[in-house]
């Protein structure tokens, strides 16, 4: 036999070989669809809170925030925000800037929940911009069975 028509008989084991790795692998794969749907990924808590209102307190000149959070499917939890005052809705250098933090406890699902972030002293003259600007949420611990 020749030299070339070796080469093609060992061209066609090596694609019947690989036909026999890898025909059952891609069944497989396409059968299977990829699994059960995947559930959906966790929303940022950023997107459960907002601020509704910024006001100045006349006794006191200090800023104040009204804070709402809206609750999760996953369950009750906690939410810590924090809450950004500033002179204007565009943060531009060298203005005035205070965050503070506000914990909203026992958000139930489908509720919502409100809380108040006081923040600094603010000049006369001047109109405050609140927002928020990070927040975190912790879901309640399941609740322990109790014994009879």
């Amino acid at each position: 036999m020749s030299a070339s028509k070796w080469q093609g008989w060992l061209v066609g084991l090596v694609t019947l070989a690989g036909l026999l790795v890898f025909a059952p692998l891609t069944l497989y794969v396409w059968a299977s669809g990829g699994g059960p749907p995947a559930a959906p990924p966790p929303r940022a808590a950023l997107e459960d809170v907002r601020v509704t209102g910024c006001r100045i307190d006349p006794a006191s000149r200090r800023v104040v925030a009204a804070v709402e959070a809206a609750g999760r499917v996953e369950g009750p939890g906690a939410y810590v925000v924090t809450v950004e005052f500033r002179d204007s809705a565009r943060g531009r250098p060298g203005g005035r800037t205070a965050r503070s933090l506000v914990r909203i406890p026992g958000v139930a699902p489908a509720a919502t929940e409100h809380a108040e972030a006081l923040g600094p002293v603010w000049p006369p003259g001047s109109t405050p911009w609140c927002g928020p600007a990070e927040a975190t949420f912790t879901p309640d611990p399941p609740p322990t069975p109790t014994a009879p």
